[in-house]
């Protein structure tokens, strides 16, 4: 299974009003040193259409997505929306990893492995 469908996969399972950033995304997929690439597919689409992009922000809680997105607010939008407070800093948009940080559990990062290395 490529990098992209494993991201997709994991992309997928950020829970509603909980995001997650592009490191965590990377090293769920076993890639821990593939951040940057991970922002990469979201912006390219390349982890498939149905990815919930507007749940990865950069490691300080950025919002840095606005690339993928039609507007560059959509993101901010669309977490307000899962009732993330989205806080404006002076440099840009950015959401408490410690409230909303997904916090995957290892059960789920075993699963996540036990399932890439049986494709």
């Amino acid at each position: 299974m490529d990098f992209y469908k494993r991201m997709g996969l994991v992309c997928r399972r950020i829970p509603e009003g909980k995001v997650a950033t592009y490191g965590q995304i990377a090293l769920l997929c076993g890639r821990p040193n593939h951040a940057r690439q991970v922002g990469h597919g979201l912006k390219l689409g390349l982890a498939g259409k149905d990815v919930p992009a507007h749940r990865v922000v950069n490691a300080k809680g950025e919002l840095s997505g606005a690339g993928y997105f039609e507007m560059p607010d959509l993101q901010k939008i669309l977490l307000q929306e899962e009732g993330l407070e989205v806080i404006w800093t002076g440099e840009g948009w950015k959401v408490d990893l410690k409230t909303y940080g997904w916090k995957n559990t290892r059960k789920e990062a075993e699963e996540l492995e036990r399932y890439f290395q049986e494709r």
